[in-house]
């Protein structure tokens, strides 16, 4: 029974297997029928729309061609025509190159026959010249000789007079031109020269501020003086206090240094430390600053940084009283004007000018002149060589090379030499005028000197019988050499010889 119902679950399942297998078979090929129809739908599709585009891609290329026919024809017109014109214009270069030709031949012709004309007048000319030697018995350069001779003969004296008038209205008429513009460029700038020489006068709010400043057992003012370098002179005038010191830079320090200590109120060592060293830093910004205001005024743009800081340390310096940095201003500014009239490069003059006196923002921490230490202050930040020539002889000590450096020779003394723009003490002054009038005594035949007109003029009376009127006008050129050569001032010294001879008779 067991096994009966074995064969029956095998055959059953042998039977099932077989329908599955034959139905899965049926669904696999119309599974395959329809992939099959869609491939063919889809090729179809493909080869239409290939068949399209190949129509299309034709169409285009008839187009393209149809195109590419039509610029042809239209550029074989062009062509044409351009050949046209070229034949045009060949047989018309041909024509006028037969005309050209025709002209050539012809003006060679008159060219000859004026040449011939041309000799056959100088035959002409000579054989008449040789006539007249012959007559005259004198030749050309003889008669030349003679004609000059009597014309000279007869016109010596008014030519001589008309020489000598044209000189004086030549020399009248220079002078004048000369000062014309030296007039109009002082006109043109000029400011007020108040400097400070070596001490410095500082208000006090209240007396009671100088026991402050001095501090117990003197402490305060002793550290004061020596970081500043700057003595503190405490007099009877009262609530003032005097700042005293060569150094203009060392003294302003110092009065800025004290103004924040009694503005503090605090004044003691460390304070002072600390102020004195606000004030340094506050100084160097105003250096540059005066620098910058100084190249903006003259319009100088393009100087080294270092140059420019160096000109605000003039600003802090005198010279006989006079601000160095407001007179290198001047100069700058009078030698811009000078050289604009006289057609002189101006830019050179200007630069030249301002930094005329650039040694003596350094001269004294450096040893050596301030025109030497300028020049190598100038060829260290590479300017240029004309300028260092135009600046380099305001002293004498270099040539004058160029009109721009005879520009600010000039402009400089008149900068120093004008009224109120320099002072000197009494002894510089009274020595000055001794010097003057020692150097002119010391010449042969002198009788008397006067140095006057604050010593822009020397007077030597002589004696008439030891110099004549010849030996007056040499002295006077002799002393005024010997002036130039000894004495350094600025501006000019007039030398006037008077030689007087005086006759009496006593009528009884």
């Amino acid at each position: 029974m067991a096994i009966f119902n074995i064969t029956n679950i095998v055959l059953s399942l042998g039977i099932g297997l077989f329908f599955g297998y034959v139905i899965r078979q049926k669904i696999a090929q119309k599974y395959a029928d329809s992939i099959e129809s869609k491939l063919k739908s889809r090729l179809e599709k493909v080869r239409e729309e290939a068949k399209n585009i190949v129509l299309e891609a034709r169409e285009k290329a008839t187009q393209i061609l149809e195109e590419s026919e039509e610029e042809k024809k239209k550029r074989k017109t062009q062509l044409d025509r351009m050949e046209e014109r070229l034949f045009q214009r060949e047989e018309l270069i041909d024509k006028r190159q037969i005309e050209l030709t025709g002209k050539e031949k012809e003006n060679k012709r008159v060219v000859e026959k004026i040449q011939s004309l041309k000799t056959e007048l100088e035959k002409l000319q000579k054989s008449e010249l040789e006539s007249l030697e012959k007559i005259a018995k004198l030749s050309i350069k003889e008669a030349k000789d003679e004609l000059l001779k009597r014309t000279e003969k007869e016109y010596k004296e008014d030519i001589l007079k008309s020489l000598e008038k044209l000189e004086t209205l030549r020399k009248d008429e220079m002078e004048k031109k000369a000062k014309e513009i030296i007039a109009g460029a002082i006109q043109k700038y000029s400011r007020s020269n108040v400097g400070e020489i070596t001490t410095t006068v500082m208000a006090l709010p209240s007396e009671d501020i100088k026991g402050k400043i001095i501090g117990r057992e003197g402490r305060n003012i002793r550290h004061f003086e020596r970081l500043t370098g700057v003595e503190l002179i405490m007099d009877d005038s009262p609530n003032t206090i005097i700042l005293s010191s060569f150094d203009p830079t060392r003294r302003e320090i110092a009065k800025m240094a004290l103004e924040k200590l009694i503005q503090d109120g605090r004044i003691q060592p460390a304070k002072i430390e600390e102020k004195i060293t606000e004030a340094q830093t506050e100084i160097r910004e105003r250096i540059k600053k005066a620098g910058e205001d100084a190249v903006y005024e003259v319009g100088i743009l393009d100087l080294p940084p270092e140059i420019i800081y160096l000109l605000g340390r003039l600003n802090f310096r005198t010279s006989y009283g006079q601000n160095a940095l407001m007179h290198s201003i001047e100069v700058a500014l009078l030698s811009a004007a000078l050289a604009s009239e006289l057609g002189a490069d101006v830019e050179v003059a200007k630069k030249a000018g301002l930094v005329h006196d650039i040694g003596k923002a350094v001269d004294q921490e450096v040893e050596g002149t301030h025109l030497e230490l300028g020049r190598r202050i100038l060829k260290k930040y590479n300017l240029q060589e004309e300028i260092i020539k135009a600046m380099q002889s305001h002293h004498d000590s270099y040539p004058v090379e160029t009109l721009e450096a005879a520009i600010v020779n000039a402009a400089d003394a008149i900068s120093a030499a004008r009224p109120g723009a320099r002072k000197d003490s009494v002894e510089a002054y009274l020595k000055r005028l001794a010097n003057l009038e020692e150097i002119a005594s010391s010449f042969e035949g002198v009788e008397r000197v006067y140095a006057v007109s604050a010593g822009r003029e020397i007077r030597v009376f002589v004696y008439p019988e030891k110099i004549d009127d010849l030996g007056a006008v040499k002295l006077a050129k002799d002393l005024a050499k010997r002036l130039e050569e000894t004495l350094k001032y600025p501006g000019e010294v007039k030398v006037t010889v008077i030689r007087e001879t005086r006759v009496i008779e006593i009528a009884r």
